[in-house]
Parts: structure tokens; sequence; C-alpha cells
């Protein structure tokens, strides 16, 4: 073949290149020497096929197996301010992009003016089963056409598909060149080594990521999702919007006390870790230093001892038994209202159902026996849901004003999502996020790690 005509192919999640290759492309492609051939990533597609057509290169081109579609609202939808605005940015960045808007926004209402815009098919991943199943019915009763889905037992693809991460990861390879348009929400996932591969893996020269917090500590990840998806176009932050399109809140903050006996183990295991730290050379002030702190640490007897001490000094500060306390003084503050209660871990939150008689979800709950628990809180039949982490993301509870926050980890991502949970808008609704705080423990450091966030500043109290 020559040098000025070049056979394009969508091959196991690749751009494969048949014959020599033209200087214009050579750049995105590698060599396979086992089947004798050049293979690209597959979302570079669009790029190869600009530089190939400026460079004058003709291509064989069996890429693309995207049909066009027509999509049309069937129910009445008009976009509010913030939403057009972030349209319009994504629109004028070739329509590619990252839409940074608070939970509860209308991050899904954003995707269908995409959807309906460029009239291609489109697949959207999500992180969760709950948000594939929101999301499915959402894109049904707003086109009133069938959606495929993948994941949570289901294998349909069409021309509008829903998908979980690990779904998209398993079957991109065979359908990445059947979409125009790849939508990633809570796109912050992204960047980790396995997802990324599901973006890499398909063609769609249209590309939107939402999410709330798309920004990340390392800059690599973050690279990797831009490289993706686009840059970020749109960046509407939580005080933007509280009090109209989001529900006014504010943010309490309630320190509790340690007791003796836990005060005392506390600071004696806390001698024991960090004495182990400082002998093994641990700096945790650097960024790898909690995996070099556990590579040091599974080589020794003593070193297991410094890792089972900082386990029961984080168990102590979490779930303590004032906090405890604290938790069923707010219950019964609040009683009546809906309640989400975030924990860092199953443990934690097991035993705050044991205590007060409370329903728990977490990665280990059924998935009927989830959806009984989140119907049951949104009729109203329960008030009050424990959870661990799995509610950060993926539901929608209108109706819940009160969260309560008894431990959690210092990302800013965690805790702006938890506050989002109470945000979404009602008639008269003021929410309030509570924290609670083991005083004179690592929480307090963590603590000033997730107020970092513009969603914290002038709230709380």
């Amino acid at each position: 073949m020559s040098r000025d005509t070049i056979k394009l192919e969508f091959k196991s999640g690749t751009i494969v290149a048949d014959g020599a290759l033209p200087d214009a492309v050579a750049a995105w492609f590698a060599a396979d020497p086992r089947a004798g051939i050049f293979r690209a990533r597959a979302c570079d597609y669009p790029a190869i096929a600009m530089a190939a057509r400026a460079a004058g290169v003709k291509i064989d081109d069996t890429v693309c197996d995207f049909p066009h579609v027509e999509f049309n609202f069937i129910k009445t939808f008009t976009p509010l301010p913030h939403q057009s605005a972030a349209y319009l940015a994504w629109k004028r960045n070739g329509f590619r992009g990252i839409a940074a808007l608070p939970t509860g926004s209308g991050k899904t209402f954003l995707a269908m003016m995409a959807i309906r815009k460029l009239q291609r098919s489109a697949i959207v991943l999500v992180p969760t089963i709950d948000l594939l199943e929101q999301w499915a019915a959402l894109l049904k009763n707003f086109f009133g056409c069938e959606v495929g889905m993948l994941g949570g037992g289901e294998h349909s693809v069409r021309p509008l598909t829903v998908s979980t991460y690990d779904s998209a990861v398993l079957h991109m390879e065979f359908v990445g060149n059947r979409f125009a348009l790849l939508i990633c929400d809570e796109c912050h996932h992204l960047p980790g080594q396995l997802y990324r591969t599901a973006a890499e893996q398909c063609v769609a020269p249209y590309r939107l990521g939402l999410s709330a917090t798309p920004e990340d500590d390392d800059p690599e990840r973050f690279a990797v999702l831009t490289g993706l998806l686009g840059e970020v176009v749109a960046d509407v932050g939580v005080t933007e919007l509280e009090g109209k399109v989001l529900a006014p809140y504010i943010v309490r903050s309630i320190k509790t006390e340690l007791t003796a006996d836990e005060r005392s183990e506390y600071e004696q295991c806390r001698q024991t870790y960090r004495g182990f730290a400082t002998y093994a050379g641990i700096d945790f002030s650097r960024r790898n230093a909690w995996r070099d702190f556990i590579f040091a640490a599974s080589r020794t007897p003593e070193g297991r001892d410094a890792l089972r001490a900082y386990l029961r000094q984080r168990e102590l500060s979490r779930r303590s038994r004032n906090k405890l306390a604290a938790v069923w003084e707010l219950l019964r503050r609040h009683r009546g209202e809906r309640m989400l209660i975030f924990t860092a871990d199953n443990a934690t939150a097991y035993a705050l159902g044991r205590e007060f008689l409370l329903p728990v979800l977490t990665h280990h709950t059924r998935p009927a026996e989830r959806r009984d628990m989140l119907d049951k809180l949104r009729s109203g039949v329960c008030d009050v849901l424990v959870t661990s982490k799995v509610l950060n993301e993926g539901v929608d509870v209108p109706e819940a004003a009160v969260g309560i926050v008894v431990s959690g980890s210092g990302s800013v991502r965690e805790h702006v999502q938890r506050l989002g949970r109470i945000l979404r808008s009602r008639p008269g609704k003021q929410a309030v996020l509570y924290e609670l705080v083991s005083s004179d423990t690592a929480e307090e450091y963590v603590m000033r790690r997730r107020r970092q966030h513009d969603a914290y500043r002038g709230k709380t109290r």
C-alpha cells in the first residue's frame, strides 16, 4: 500500500493500520510484531483521521459503525441557566470536555441536551448499579426509546446505552466503535488504571465528563482525565446554586471527647505505630508514605504490631462511646426527619445499626434489599439509613435533609459528595450536615483537610 493511503479498522478495542504508515499519523501507532500490523488507541481515531486528511492522505476507513439516530424529547424540558451555560461551553470546545456541576444540579439533563444535539449513538458510563438503573429510566422517560444496559445482569446494546464502568471495561473492545458520543458520569473514576481502558477503547469523537469534583490531587491522574475527555469547560460551585437549584444548608461540627480509658489506649497505640514509623524512616508528609509504612510493617513482628496499633487507634476515634452518644442526641433532635448517617467503614456502620436498631446499607447489601431500603427512605416508612461509602454516589433522595458524618477520610471529594446527598431541593427544605470529630485525635487533621472546598467556607458553625 502506498504511503499516501492508509487502511484503518477497529479491532479488539484498538485502531489497526494495514500497510506502511504515512508520516502524518505514525506518531499515534505502535508496531504489533505478533500480528505484523500497527495499532493505536481507539480514542485517538479522531486525531488520526484529522491529521491524515490535513496531510492529504487517503483513508480506507471501516472504523466507525455508528448511525445517525433521531433523539427527540417527549417531555417538556427547559434548561436552567447554569445548564445552558455549561452546554454552550462544551459545544464551543468542539463537543468535548468536563462539566463540574454540584450533585443535585441536573448533570443528567446536560447530558440529554448533548445527546439531542448530536443525534448520534451514545453510551453513558456510570460507577454503580443504582446509577445504571437511574440513567436508563431517565433516558427512556425523556427520549421515549429503548435503552441498552451493560451491567447488573443486563447485556443489551442499543444506539442509546448505559453501562457500568466495570462492564464497559469488559465489553468496550467489542462495541467501542458503535458510539459517537461518550458520556462519563462521576468521571473522576476514569483515571484509574483499569477504568481508563474503557475510554481508551472507545472511538467516540464527542465526549462529555460529569462530576461534582473532577479535580485530583495527583496531577498525573488529572492529566489522564482531561486527555481522555477534554478540559474542564464549566465549573459551578455549590454556593452558586444554594437556595436556587440546591437547598440552603449549614455545616455543624461537633467535637466529642474520648473517655479516660479510650484516651489511654489511643495514646499507647499511637505511640507504638508512630515509634515504628520513625524507626523505619517513614515520613508521613511524603506522597507514598502510607504505602511505604505498609511495606515496612509487613516485614517484621514489630511492624505488624505497629499496624494493629494504628488500626486500633483509628477505630477508637471513629467509634468512641461519646460519638455514639452524640449520634443518639441528633437522632432525638431530628426525630421524624429523613436522615443519612455516613461512616468510613462497615464495622462502624454495623455498630450504629445494632446500637440504635437502624437499617444499614453497605457493599454487602443485596441489590433487592438495597432498593427496598432506599424506597422506604423515600416514602417515609423509614426515616434513617446508615451507610459506609456506597451512598457517596448514585442515590437520589430529595427528602433527606440531615446528614451525619460519624467518620470519613480526608478526601475533599468524599465530603462534597456526602454533602450533595442532602442538597437536592424541595420546597421549604433546610439541609444540615453534622460532622462528629474526636478531639485531640488524627480526625481533627482529617477534618481540616476536607474543609478545603468552597462548599464549606462560611458554612461551618
